[in-house]
């Protein structure tokens, strides 16, 4: 049955593909990111199907705005949609938000780490971490390990990595890139290996109660995401991807649709089974393979680097978050 459902979908899945025929009614899901791009359709998408969805997202103002037809699905299929205040990039907020969760008692069947930051000029959050460190995975190891009693069994935690973890491996002697030349796409890299390493790691230590982890590559999409790169480096990224795939006789990269975006996120949150997908990293509504640490990045169009679901390693970035962010889980 597995891998039944595992084929019935691929690249070109969208969210309303996924979901087709399902009722959410009475499930509850919160989504970080909910101003732009995938997070806003994977909320539509699961509020369409009649889910209580909370979206978070540190421009309140914006988030309403975007989340307009989002509002209005919910209402006309017996879902609801309510935004909270979060800003990954300032643990007191990611407490804040934890805070105001938690004393709402609210239980949720599914959290989609969703927001993130991609290849941003050197800098550092409200607490000093490494923009791209801090954001996308320290805000988000604190919010979800505060609201973890919220998740009843049988839920899913689903982090947003990408393909982009085979930059690189986290680097826990210098997470802040103090000694290590800054280099934009190898802080998103160590960033995005950290999410799917929480991910292995909050696996680990859930799963006997009944909740399941896994980490999802969207795929290449254009969105907000890519505001901070240069449009000429992009080009040239395509160029030698394309180039790649012609040698390997596979036709040229192809950009996806935010619904086919977002549709790895709800079919690992929804769709898969639990057991296929806890502690794994998951793409084009599949389970992704292992590839070699040394293949070449822009050559494979799908595969995960061993190092990202080593479970040794996923345990000391655990420790190192902890110790980072001063609080233990």
């Amino acid at each position: 049955m597995a891998n039944v459902i595992a084929s019935a979908f691929g690249a070109t899945s969208s969210t309303e593909d996924v979901l087709s025929g399902i009722n959410l009614k009475g499930k509850r899901v919160l989504v970080t990111g909910v101003s732009a791009g995938i997070g806003v359709e994977t909320a539509r998408s699961l509020a369409a199907h009649g889910a209580q969805v909370v979206g978070a997202a540190r421009d309140l103002t914006k988030a309403e705005v975007a989340t307009g037809q989002v509002q209005k699905e919910a209402a006309a299929n017996g879902g609801s949609f309510e935004l909270v205040a979060l800003d990954l990039a300032d643990l007191k907020s990611v407490r804040a938000c934890a805070d105001g969760l938690l004393k709402a008692g609210k239980f949720f069947d599914i959290v989609i780490a969703n927001a993130g930051v991609m290849a941003t000029p050197f800098g550092h959050t409200k607490d000093g971490f490494e923009t791209q460190f801090g954001t996308n995975h320290l805000g988000h190891f604190v919010l979800v390990n505060r609201i973890a009693p919220l998740m009843r069994a049988g839920s899913r935690l689903i982090n947003l990595s990408s393909s982009g973890h085979r930059f690189s491996n986290v680097d826990l002697d210098d997470p802040n890139f103090e000694r290590t030349p800054y280099e934009p796409f190898v802080a998103y890299g160590r960033s995005k290996t950290a999410n799917i390493l929480f991910a292995v790691a909050f696996d680990q230590r859930h799963r006997e109660r009944g909740v399941r982890a896994a980490a999802v590559h969207p795929g290449g999409i254009q969105t907000e995401l890519g505001r901070h790169m240069d449009h000429g480096h992009l080009e040239a990224m395509i160029e030698q991807m394309n180039k790649q795939l012609a040698a390997e006789g596979k036709g040229p990269f192809q950009w996806k649709t935010i619904p086919q975006g977002a549709a790895t996120s709800v079919w690992a949150g929804v769709v898969a089974p639990a057991d296929e997908i806890g502690s794994r990293y998951c793409e084009n509504c599949h389970v992704g393979t292992i590839v070699a640490d040394d293949a070449t990045i822009s050559a494979i169009s799908e595969g995960v680097r061993g190092y990202a679901l080593d479970p040794n390693n996923a345990q000391a970035l655990w420790q190192k978050s902890e110790e980072l962010v001063g609080e233990r889980f």
